[in-house]
């Protein structure tokens, strides 16, 4: 599985707890700048959208949202807050249970 995450400065937390949830691959842009991300394409294996929306442009949120309806992309508009990230990707990836994520994590909380 990859995901776009889009927003945000400091993402690593993110990454990590991502990872731990079975993603291979994670791109990330940051967004901040009404030039940089509207001119860049999804890319083609992206699984799922993360959208940082307190770190992000309004402009090219609503691009990437429309493009990722048209494409029938999952995507996730969160806070930065880890948990918030964790608790939305769970409920729209429908992961249910520890056995669906591929973590080890024995049930650490997020």
């Amino acid at each position: 599985m990859s995901v776009l995450i889009i927003g945000g400065d400091q993402i690593s937390q993110i990454s990590s707890m991502l990872t731990q949830l079975g993603v291979k691959s994670i791109n990330h842009w940051d967004a901040r700048k009404k030039s940089s991300a509207p001119k860049k394409k999804l890319p083609q294996q992206i699984d799922c959208i993360v959208m940082i929306t307190s770190f992000l442009n309004h402009n090219t949120m609503l691009k990437y949202k429309n493009e990722a309806k048209k494409k029938n992309i999952p995507f996730i508009c969160t806070k930065r807050s880890i948990s918030c990230v964790y608790d939305e990707y769970v409920k729209i990836m429908g992961i249910k249970d520890c056995s669906q994520c591929y973590a080890n994590c024995a049930n650490t909380t997020m």
